[in-house]
């Protein structure tokens, strides 16, 4: 199957000519509820210097052609959002057939950066849970090169140019740098584990972190590994296992830095920048206010809040904690809700409010400018309704 894909991209690759204008492209669109670049015939674009590979398809498949791209089998994977950019309409009286309305350039999430040379740094992330090194997304960026731009085009706002930049999974050296043809990531017995990517790791963390119960975690744990092959029942074993071993690490795990709570949350908040998009600490006059947000909740809520619907859940704690926690959700495509941030305090002052939102939007409008949401369920009324207007 593999060789029949492979003999299919290469005899479209000898069919590409460079050519400098896309008025005359064709729009595709392949069948099926989502496709790859193998179901696409490309096109070299720009000049003899310097050209890519493109193809025009509808901008309402373009999701379709991203979980395509993710669950190719030789090396799955998920891009996110490396940088995006919008215009207004009408903001441009003079522009080329190519330009665009909206601009999302996509990158391998094993990239592009490479945790794996040398020093102290771990080398290639390995098929199995590292209990010794608990955060995944570090470990398994291996500088992979594999990216592409998704142009939404401003002279016809109902199609998508697609702008593949580097189709391989390769590093700058050339050579594979993850997935089940890279030589370094296989360990002993890794054809027989699944296949467990950072993504389906935060994901499973994130609901034991809730105290969602394990079954319910199990349950959308293995939804998440399906996606990158099949199951039976070893799987499902070595995911109950897996589950059950996150579990226990994180239990047996203790955030208590210093025995001065005060201290010891400032330490996490230093130790923790990447996650944190809004602090502020206990003052005479202002409350204490914490925000999280994970690099994966960030991508969910692009992918998945951009017009749609946002939720706010402020119940949890609120009787018996001394800080409750307000979670943000969004739905994914089967309608399930996915956290996408959370936020520690006691204040539901408007302007508290106010300060917390502004903060993770500016944080998602600087990955994706044109992110909006279409709406917000939340059950403060009438403390939030003000922020959100």
């Amino acid at each position: 199957m593999a060789e029949n894909k492979g003999y299919k991209i290469g005899r479209k690759l000898k069919r590409m000519e460079i050519i400098e204008s896309i008025d005359n492209l064709p729009v595709q669109d392949p069948p099926g509820e989502d496709f790859y670049s193998a179901d696409l015939d490309w096109v070299k674009f720009g000049s003899a210097d310097r050209c890519d590979d493109v193809a025009l398809i509808p901008y309402d498949r373009v999701d379709a052609f991203i979980i395509g791209e993710c669950s190719n089998v030789q090396c799955p994977t998920r891009f996110h959002i490396e940088r995006g950019r919008k215009r207004a309409k009408g903001s441009l009286k003079q522009f080329k057939n190519d330009e665009y309305l909206e601009y999302r350039m996509y990158w391998c999430s094993f990239g592009p950066e490479n945790y794996g040379e040398g020093g102290g740094i771990l080398p290639s992330r390995r098929y199995r849970l590292n209990t010794r090194n608990r955060a995944a997304r570090p470990q398994s960026m291996r500088g992979c090169t594999c990216h592409f731009v998704v142009k939404r085009l401003y002279a016809r706002p109902s199609l998508a140019l697609l702008i593949y930049n580097e189709r391989r999974h390769v590093n700058k050296a050339g050579f594979v740098c993850h997935g089940p043809l890279d030589k370094d990531a296989i360990g002993p017995g890794a054809k027989k584990i699944p296949y467990v990517c950072s993504e389906v790791q935060q994901q499973t963390m994130s609901m034991i972190y809730l105290g969602i119960p394990e079954e319910n975690v199990l349950e959308k744990h293995i939804e998440g590994i399906q996606r990158y092959g099949g199951s039976d029942a070893r799987v499902k074993s070595l995911a109950s296992q897996y589950v059950q071993k996150l579990g226990m690490i994180i239990k047996r795990s203790t955030h208590e830095l210093d025995l001065d709570d005060q201290a010891s949350i400032q330490l996490w908040v230093e130790r923790n920048k990447k996650s944190i998009f809004f602090y502020r600490d206990t003052t005479e006059t202002d409350p204490f206010i914490l925000g999280i947000q994970t690099e994966w909740q960030l991508q969910q809520m692009i992918r998945f809040g951009h017009r749609n619907i946002i939720a706010a859940d402020s119940t949890f704690g609120i009787k018996r904690l001394k800080y409750p926690l307000c979670t943000l959700l969004v739905f994914d495509s089967r309608q399930h809700a996915l956290p996408v941030a959370w936020v520690i305090t006691r204040s539901i002052a408007k302007p508290d409010v106010a300060n917390w939102m502004k903060a993770l939007l500016d944080r998602v409008h600087s990955v994706d400018p044109g992110w909006k949401a279409n709406g917000f369920l939340i059950d403060d009324a009438v403390a939030e309704l003000d922020p959100i207007r």
